[in-house]
């Protein structure tokens, strides 16, 4: 079968961010893959206000940190409608460690986060190429975060995560041209669920009144903040590759 949509694949899509950027591809006429590890119901949610923007949609359960289903869900996105047009490795992971507690972390938990944040957004990208090349041009964004860039987030071990999917959002873009452009987003603090869960309602709190009173723009970042960032590299910037966006209302800056 072959579709005139292009077609998306979105990592990480139930929730969040992911099903914002899922959502906003829908929007712009994309058929797109919805994929989810455990978020069952939110993922369903998630594709029945995809195809209510009146695309098809592929729901797909699968762990990205495994080569074998990163390749089945590529295949099954080409299969379903003959093309694959963008990639956007949003699936992440972390365990919300202070800084200071060095003995917190252990080396399993690096590579736990590391088989989500930095080894599946290689293969999933790995996995797409073929059938992006043969399509003929290609997007594929990273969804990073600040923390990689300036060393602070959730866990030194996430930090690290972020910092080598940077790193390889270039070698990659070096690589995969001119086919397939490659680029990454940094994302700071996001009103999310994730977060929340994560540091607690009270930590939770406070950092995000400290942000909102000291960021430049005096806001932090929404799902669809996150979303529009990714139009920007799928719908333009057809000349951009190899490139780190950072997206937090100014945080980086030093609030």
């Amino acid at each position: 079968m072959s579709s005139s949509n292009k077609v998306a694949i979105i990592t990480g899509s139930a929730t969040g961010a992911g099903a914002a950027i899922a959502l906003a591809l829908a929007e712009k006429g994309y058929n797109v893959v919805i994929n989810y590890t455990k978020s069952v119901k939110e993922a369903e949610e998630t594709e029945a206000a995809c195809a209510a923007k009146g695309v098809e949609t592929l729901l797909f359960q699968g762990d990205v940190s495994k080569d074998e289903d990163c390749r089945a869900m590529a295949k099954a996105a080409a299969d379903k409608w003959g093309r694959l047009d963008v990639l956007v490795n949003n699936a992440g992971k972390t365990k919300f460690v202070a800084h200071n507690d060095l003995d917190g972390l252990n080396a399993d938990d690096f590579y736990d986060i590391y088989s989500v944040n930095t080894v599946g957004p290689f293969q999933m990208s790995r996995a797409v190429a073929p059938y992006m090349k043969e399509t003929g041009k290609g997007s594929i964004v990273m969804i990073s975060s600040v923390a990689g860039t300036n060393g602070i987030g959730s866990s030194i071990a996430y930090v690290a995560s972020k910092g080598a999917l940077n790193s390889m959002t270039k070698a990659l873009a070096r690589t995969m041209g001119p086919e397939i452009r490659v680029n990454s987003i940094c994302p700071g603090f996001i009103e999310t669920r994730w977060l929340l869960q994560g540091y607690g309602e009270d930590k939770y709190d406070a950092y995000k009144k400290r942000l909102v009173r000291d960021v430049p723009l005096k806001a932090v970042c929404q799902p669809e903040d996150i979303a529009d960032a990714v139009l920007c590299f799928t719908e333009g910037g057809h000349m951009i590759t190899g490139e780190i966006v950072i997206v937090d209302g100014g945080m980086h800056l030093g609030a």
